[in-house]
């Protein structure tokens, strides 16, 4: 955006002491305004934002990957430009236009921290609803210059331990622990499958510990695997031979390898002969997958007789989270017809059916201009909407004081209630949140939700037998002590 070199003060009209701010779009309406903004175009009318009241606006940044050989999240930064239009249309946030900045993260720390940079530079007062697995990178920039990272996706273990993190989920812990608990009554044995790196290497314990809550007593294996790859059939084999000690009936396999599941259950079902997955038939089910990112989930993909590798292959489960499996890959890979019905997603919030997500469908539909990078059940989208709900109460939250890095971040820690329409509990970040996890002291919700696909779809877990119930809860398994070595044999 651009001013002139002196600031111009200009009201169209006087405004009577206890009327409210007026919205930056209200602000210059009719025919006078149009002349006075032909008159002052050169020193910058058109960009004077706050309603006429010479206050600049709400600037934020959300950064994602867009254009990477790993997991990218183009609904993130698209569903926040939405947003923009959709709230500025409206008259912004408490009068004040909302300025969203998008930057492409590209999976690499130099790219992460120039996003970083660059929020620094353009003065943002938040980010908001981005996703990077650089946190070293991006927590550095801005934490110096006191910006609040407001509703990350949850992928980094720092994101729940930074003081300059306010997560608005549990993230894929919380998920892989809550995968866990899915899987407890049908699996003794569980090969996790996860990316390689840091970022998942708590994770084996985490499902050990959901399992464990549960009452499970299975084992958990685990196979660190590359994320770029297009053919998983190598890993795939070595998953059915470190399932093998587990009863046939008793075998599971989660999977979170956000945009590589794809390419893994393709690879797994390529082995199905020799002891894999099939599509149903009289072996144990359909594929389970669980919600997040990719973890066991309960379902199954039963290859016993009458599926792929009939009489041959034992059943196994095959779980995921929600952001590994999503409604789009499911309708890609055949609906009903395909490997993950049956399966058993674990995810943070409720399905993408829910009438609680109304009103940002109807944002889609109206501000996203037909954009097809927003998926309304994408678990990135969702985390973005949610984050700029979080954003506007915080905003609206400090009145007609100035809204800076530096308020947005005292109101955050003074423990502001945001409330999501049922989306999520009430949040709250401040330093007597007595509900802090113990470690993972910046978590404010830990519930988590159960889905399975159901003749094709993407919907609520019934709950029934010895599984969980729709919702859940994975505060408990998130501060089980480690157990064991990590899961690796």
């Amino acid at each position: 955006m651009t001013t002139g070199p002196l600031p111009i003060r200009t009201r169209l009209r006087p405004r009577p002491a206890p009327a409210p701010r007026r919205g930056v779009r209200a602000a210059f309406r009719g025919p006078l305004a149009g002349a006075l903004c032909g008159l002052l175009l050169a020193s910058g009318c058109g960009v004077l934002p706050g309603g006429g009241d010479d206050e600049p606006p709400v600037t934020v940044m959300t950064w994602a990957p867009l254009r990477t050989t790993g997991t990218n999240a183009p609904g993130m930064t698209a569903m926040a430009r939405a947003y923009e239009r959709w709230v500025n249309s409206g008259g912004g946030i408490g009068g004040r236009e909302l300025r969203v900045l998008v930057c492409d993260e590209g999976n690499e720390s130099v790219a992460a921290a120039e996003c970083a940079r660059r929020a620094v530079r353009e003065k943002a007062v938040a980010v908001v609803g981005s996703y990077s697995e650089q946190d070293a990178a991006i927590f550095s920039p801005i934490s110096l210059a006191g910006i609040p990272y407001l509703g990350g996706y949850g992928i980094t273990h720092e994101e729940f331990v930074n003081p300059d993190s306010y997560p608005v989920n549990g993230g894929l812990p919380a998920l892989i622990a809550a995968q866990g608990a899915q899987l407890a009554p049908d699996c003794d044995r569980v090969a996790l499958v996860r990316p390689e790196g840091v970022t998942g290497d708590t994770w084996p314990d985490l499902l050990r510990a959901g399992l464990r809550g549960a009452g499970g007593k299975g084992e958990v294996v685990d196979l660190p695997v590359p994320v770029a790859s297009s053919d998983y059939t190598p890993q795939a084999g070595q998953v059915l031979d470190r399932l093998a000690p587990a009863p046939a009936a008793r075998r599971c396999v989660s999977v979170a390898l956000g945009d590589s599941t794809a390419a893994f259950v393709d690879s797994f079902r390529r082995v199905a002969p020799s002891g894999g997955t099939g599509t149903g038939g009289a072996g144990a089910g359909g594929t389970g997958a669980g919600a997040g990112s990719t973890g066991a989930g309960a379902g199954s993909t039963g290859a016993g007789a009458g599926s792929t590798g009939a009489g041959a292959a034992p059943a196994v489960r095959v779980g995921s989270v929600l952001g590994s499996v999503s409604q789009r890959l499911v309708d890609r890979s055949g609906g009903v017809s395909g490997p993950y019905e049956g399966a058993a997603v674990t995810g943070w919030y409720p399905p993408a059916s829910d009438p609680r997500w109304a009103t940002m469908k109807k944002v889609i539909t109206r501000h996203a201009f037909g954009d097809n990078a927003i998926d309304p059940a994408d678990a990135g989208v969702q985390t973005t909407w949610i984050a700029y709900t979080a954003l506007r109460r915080i905003v609206e939250s400090l009145g007609e004081g100035p809204v800076t890095a530096r308020t947005v971040r005292d109101a955050l820690d003074k423990g502001t209630k945001v409330s999501t329409g049922g989306l999520t509990p009430t949040l709250s970040w401040g330093d007597d949140y007595a509900r802090s996890v113990i470690g993972y002291p910046r978590t404010a919700n830990t519930r988590v939700t159960h889905l399975e696909v159901r003749d094709g779809q993407l919907v609520a877990a019934q709950g029934t037998g010895d599984g969980p119930g729709a919702t859940g809860d994975a505060r408990e398994a998130l501060e089980s002590e480690p157990t064991g070595s990590g899961g690796r044999e």
